[in-house]
């Protein structure tokens, strides 16, 4: 069946019920300035245009609507044909001039077809975002006298994109300017390496790990970061995120081995949300204590083609967890082992050796002349020599302790009553080399020492050790000039 045209009517039918605004236009105004304009010698109309806006107003105005449809009339919330003319420069304002520019350039190179977004408002000022396609019509190419325009009102979608748009930056700057070390990371081949040797029958997975060390560097070689956000090139002392991504190797090396060991452990297992605590490096070198928390995106589980990576920096927490650590065991003032560190291994020494255990107690001698005499200052500093050699004298697995205000012991494990001579040789002789170094302020010690064999009560040797210690004390004082009582 063949559809006739042949009488106005049908068509003006046809135009007027469209379900899409029409325009029938003359844009014979526009083609003649476009000439003029050649004529005076303008080769580059954008140029042109940018020169002076008074030339993008002429376009604009050159426009002639010699009629629209009913669809039209809707959209624009006008009564009737000749409202809408009359209030053209209500629907045509604004950032609209700025977007007619493409179709200018368009129809000046020839094209009698074009297509373009724009802004329009109607009556009632509401702002319209239109999809314009506009074709000169066969037989008037030579005037442009008549040039048909349909307008799709496209609001509602770019409203959607720009709401799109809004929330992809704020999710941006979220992820860049989070307080925390953010990365993107695709683990899609590290996947394919845990699939391919599950796929071989393996089984314990750990051993495998074990007996197969190099799958873990490969993996770990096999991650591609995506992305990472400010926070992270401040932490690692990076400038960039190029500079960082070149020298990963510098950041994951040294622990982070058997931390990853066991990161993809917790994948074999299907664990995708993880956390746990790994040890970084800067650019620079620095140490960096991590508390980490790995998780693949739910929408990507069957690839891990996204990761997700938080990392805190706990360097400061776990400094000073060691120094709380070190207080525990370690006497202030000297930085030996202290009083409870003493006595947890010596109980441990007696249960599981090695033997023979031998002990050496010491003693400073005159500590109570120099307090009174010179203050608790002065007393500190000689307790601190004593500290300096103790500690240079002994190494492990013996150990030094102060256990009291001027009292020390030295456990020696593995080591016989010729060995406990010996040391107590060195101490003294290190405390002479002090001695020089400090010349007016001697410190003289008094030692003991004994030795126990494997069930030999180690009270009883510590004790013995006291004794032998008490004997050589008395004996300095009786040969000094010091008074028994400035103990």
């Amino acid at each position: 069946m063949t559809v006739s045209l042949a009488s106005g009517l049908d068509f003006e039918d046809m135009f007027d019920l469209a379900p899409v605004s029409l325009w029938m236009e003359d844009y014979s105004s526009l083609k003649q300035l476009f000439d003029q304009w050649r004529a005076d010698g303008v080769t580059d109309l954008l140029a042109f245009l940018k020169e002076d806006p008074a030339h993008l107003q002429r376009c604009s105005q050159s426009y002639q609507v010699l009629r629209v449809n009913q669809y039209t009339l809707d959209l624009f919330k006008a009564a009737d044909q000749e409202t809408l003319k009359s209030k053209l420069h209500e629907v045509f304002r604004g950032d609209m001039l700025d977007n007619i520019v493409p179709e200018l350039l368009a129809l000046w190179n020839g094209q009698l077809h074009f297509e373009n977004r724009s802004v329009n408002y109607d009556l009632q000022g509401r702002r319209l975002n239109v999809e314009i396609s506009a074709r000169v019509l066969p037989g008037y190419e030579d005037s442009w006298s008549r040039v048909l325009v349909s307008l799709k009102d496209v609001t509602a979608e770019v409203r959607s994109m720009q709401q799109l748009q809004r929330s992809e930056q704020y999710a941006r700057d979220l992820f860049e300017h989070s307080p925390v070390s953010l990365w993107v990371e695709d683990f899609s081949a590290v996947k394919r390496l845990i699939d391919e040797v599950r796929n071989q029958g393996i089984s314990d997975f750990r051993t495998f790990l074990k007996v197969h060390p190099d799958f873990v560097t490969r993996c770990m070689q096999e991650i591609h970061v995506i992305d990472v956000n400010q926070q992270t090139l401040e932490m690692f002392d990076a400038s960039s995120k190029i500079e960082l991504v070149q020298n990963l190797s510098q950041v994951f090396r040294g622990e982070m081995y058997e931390s990853f060991a066991e990161q993809l452990q917790d994948l074999w297992n299907g664990k995708l949300v993880q956390q746990r605590e790994v040890v970084n490096y800067s650019l620079t070198g620095d140490t960096l204590h991590i508390h980490l928390e790995f998780a693949v995106m739910s929408s990507h589980v069957e690839n891990w083609d996204l990761v997700l990576l938080s990392l805190v920096d706990i360097t400061a927490r776990k400094k000073a967890e060691a120094y709380l650590e070190y207080l525990g065991k370690h006497d202030v003032l000297t930085q030996l082992r202290n009083r409870a560190f003493y006595m947890e291994e010596l109980n441990r020494l007696s249960r599981k050796g090695p033997w023979p255990l031998s002990v050496i107690a010491i003693d400073m001698n005159g500590l109570k002349a120099v307090n009174d005499e010179h203050g608790h200052a002065a007393g500190d500093a000689m307790l601190r020599r004593v500290g300096e050699v103790l500690a240079k004298a002994v190494d492990a697995p013996a150990c030094a302790a102060r256990i009291g205000g001027d009292e020390f012991m030295v456990l020696l494990p593995a080591t016989d009553e010729r060995g406990a001579q010996a040391m107590q040789e060195r101490i003294l002789s290190l405390l002479e080399l002090n001695n020089q170094f400090y010349p007016g302020q001697t410190i003289h010690i008094a030692m003991g020492v004994a030795c126990g064999q494997q069930g030999a009560s180690m009270e009883a040797v510590v004790h013995r050790a006291d004794q032998s210690m008490y004997v050589e004390k008395t004996r300095f004082y009786q040969t000094s000039t010091l008074n028994r009582r400035l103990q």
